[in-house]
């Protein structure tokens, strides 16, 4: 089966691959939303509803609710981390809609969380950018054939100034020359 028309296909094996990605790197990161905002469920729902379409269901309107729901919970956060973590896990929600479109706006589905964790992992370190770029390394040998498949039919990630939009870039980079 495959998603809707676009500049390519896309099959839902192959965004569960994605899917699967995304979970792995928000779920390293929960934990600081959750510390932060124990009683605030929402990234932990996004994670939940993600892992049910990695897992075989289909994908239903719960992974774009608990998605936007996660975004939101971004916005409402005190910190650089607690955001980054709240939006890797609606990204991870998100990426059973990525889309099959040739824009480079889509890679962001499929790699910001990774660069987001990496982002994280420096802020705990006190900033060691060292920390951010053993993380995106960690995230590259992660990637499976079959993400790296689909990561190369989209143009390179969008450019960006942020430490998180840098990280993107470098993972895209290695992840698209490791081929």
């Amino acid at each position: 089966m495959t998603t809707e028309s676009g500049d390519f296909e896309l099959t839902m094996d192959e965004l569960r691959v994605v899917a699967r990605y995304v979970v792995e790197s928000a779920e390293e990161v929960l934990p600081v939303f959750e510390a932060a905002k124990p009683n605030d469920p929402r990234p932990r729902a996004a994670i939940d509803a993600a892992r049910e379409f990695v897992n075989g269901a289909r994908r239903t309107k719960l992974q774009r609710i608990t998605s936007l729901d996660a975004h939101r919970a971004a916005k409402e956060a005190a910190t650089e981390a607690e955001r980054l973590a709240a939006r890797a896990a609606g990204d991870a929600a998100a990426a059973a809609y990525l889309h099959p479109i040739a824009k480079a706006t889509q890679v962001g589905h499929i790699l910001r969380a990774a660069a987001s964790a990496a982002r994280v992992g420096e802020l705990n370190a006190g900033g060691d950018a060292a920390v951010g770029l053993k993380l995106i390394e960690q995230a590259r040998q992660r990637a499976t054939p079959v993400l790296i498949d689909v990561l190369n039919r989209y143009p390179l990630a969008p450019t960006g100034k942020s430490r998180a939009a840098q990280l993107m870039t470098i993972l895209d980079t290695s992840l698209r020359t490791s081929r």
